[in-house]
């Protein structure tokens, strides 16, 4: 009886061992590459800050806006590629991009590709702008598009409900022309795992709270959109369309609006997005598998692809202080 018992122990451990063994594998798949966001990750509306605000202008400044209406991607123009950083690579983002402007950019677009494409903007600016879609993730994907995303990117896609695409001047000067194809680049897709914040763009923020937002994922009241705000680099080396940083050739002004040493005021790009999410719904940002949906991973792409015309158009409408919508 008493090896029977032993038998008998020995088979029980065994078997709450295997259970506990798989729990905690099936707790380490649930919390690998996919998984989150996580509850650290959001931020109460009065957990939100003032974003920086406009600088006060100075005597030579180029205090002009200029609007350019491209839509809202209701071409269902999505893939997962990325021109600016992999290109050449099908799918070499990993999640899913949305796109306005430039209608055929993907992987293997190349200039000439770009200048000769329909676009959704206005007045032939056949410029590419893109970012990485948000999702609805209780509610399943349908489309092509949604079911290929993978790389724990899972969900419905929300759609964005207004697309607003802004130049603005420089506080200090006049503002030169983007070359054409300009490549640029704003935020960091790996902040998770960066060890630094340093290129963290991410502005998260509700409707009803204008100039507020926070590097986090927003709970916006009843009846508010979310807002995301892509702001991108404005000074430029003089010399590069890209670099292989994709980053060293265009700059972030100082925080006093100066352009760093050698480098020089071009009109600054600003992405505006919302969306119409209901309260309470869960919703991630894609993001590479490992990046575990941060919204620090905020971040966008841009293509100059417009005359040289009309980037003077821009770039006279700054200089001489007018809000201009072209």
């Amino acid at each position: 009886m008493g090896n029977e018992h032993r038998l008998l122990a020995l088979l029980v451990c065994l078997v709450l061992g295997g259970g506990l063994t798989a729990a905690v594998i099936g707790a380490s798949r649930a919390a690998g590459p996919g998984a989150g966001p996580v509850a650290a990750d959001f931020a109460a509306p009065r957990e939100m800050r003032p974003e920086a605000g406009l600088l006060p202008a100075g005597p030579d400044a180029s205090t002009g806006t200029v609007t350019v209406d491209c839509g809202r991607n209701g071409e269902g123009h999505y893939n997962q590629d990325n021109l600016v950083v992999s290109p050449g690579l099908r799918a070499g983002a990993h999640h899913t991009h949305s796109y306005v402007g430039n209608l055929s950019t993907d992987a293997l677009s190349t200039d000439t590709s770009l200048a000769g494409a329909p676009t959704s903007c206005p007045g032939g600016d056949r410029s590419t702008y893109y970012w990485p879609v948000l999702r609805r993730t209780d509610h399943p994907g349908r489309d092509p598009h949604e079911d290929a995303a993978g790389h724990g990117n899972a969900g419905e896609i929300l759609p964005e409900a207004s697309v607003t695409v802004e130049f603005r001047g420089s506080p200090v000067g006049k503002v030169v022309p983007m070359p054409r194809f300009l490549r640029a680049m704003t935020g960091d897709a790996v902040a998770y795992t960066a060890g630094t914040d340093a290129d963290v763009r991410a502005r998260w923020g509700c409707s009803g709270s204008p100039g507020l937002a926070s590097p986090h994922y927003p709970r916006c009241p009843a009846g508010q959109r979310l807002t995301r705000t892509l702001v991108f680099p404005s000074c430029w080396n003089g010399l590069d369309t890209d670099s292989p940083t994709h980053r060293s050739h265009l700059l972030f002004p100082t925080a006093s609006g100066v352009c760093p040493r050698d480098t020089f005021p071009v009109p600054q790009l600003r992405v505006s997005l919302a969306y119409d999410v209901p309260s309470g719904t869960p919703f991630a940002l894609d993001s590479f598998p490992e990046q575990m949906h941060s919204p620090k991973t905020d971040h966008a792409m841009f293509v100059n692809v417009m005359t040289d015309e009309r980037m003077r158009a821009v770039v006279d409408c700054l200089n001489e202080g007018r809000a201009c919508r072209i």
